[in-house]
């Protein structure tokens, strides 16, 4: 069902894909939007347990998006390397393929957005803090991925 990558020497091992994944902070989430269009939003993730969670308000565009269309894609770059005394840069890269889903039970979204916040915030603290704040007014997003492929680029 998923395309193989045309480029196979520049593949990278699915270990290093989920290092991407586990170690930046974020990506551009790609969702259908109105009317059919794409609809691409950056967003700040963590990767846990082979699915990728977000955090977000509970109404919108991203929203309407996931209610209509389950399928999505998510795609993540490391901050590369420069070649030294040149322009371009090699970096890796990450494109995850599933189906979102809001997660719906309490205890699971404390869950999520403790690891959430606990990766973003200085604090567990701050991170206990905020989830006790806004744990009402936030929806938490999981992507069960189907298909995942990474790459190495080099822009010269």
């Amino acid at each position: 069902m998923f395309r193989k990558m045309r480029r196979i020497g520049q593949e990278i091992p699915k270990e290093e894909c989920e290092e991407i994944l586990t170690n930046e902070p974020r990506g551009v989430l790609a969702l259908l939007g109105d009317d059919d269009y794409p609809y691409a939003i950056p967003m700040s993730h963590v990767y846990v347990d082979g699915k990728i969670y977000f955090h977000g308000a509970q109404e919108g565009h991203k929203n309407d998006a996931v209610k209509r269309h389950q399928k999505v894609s998510y795609c993540v770059m490391d901050k590369g390397v420069k070649a030294e005394d040149s322009w371009w840069y090699t970096f890796k890269s990450v494109i995850a393929f599933g189906r979102i889903k809001t997660l719906t039970d309490r205890d699971e979204k404390i869950e999520k957005l403790t690891h959430l916040g606990d990766k973003f915030f200085p604090t567990h603290e701050e991170t206990v803090d905020e989830i006790n704040r806004l744990l009402d007014r936030t929806e938490v997003f999981e992507i069960t991925i189907e298909h995942m492929s990474g790459k190495i680029v080099k822009e010269k």
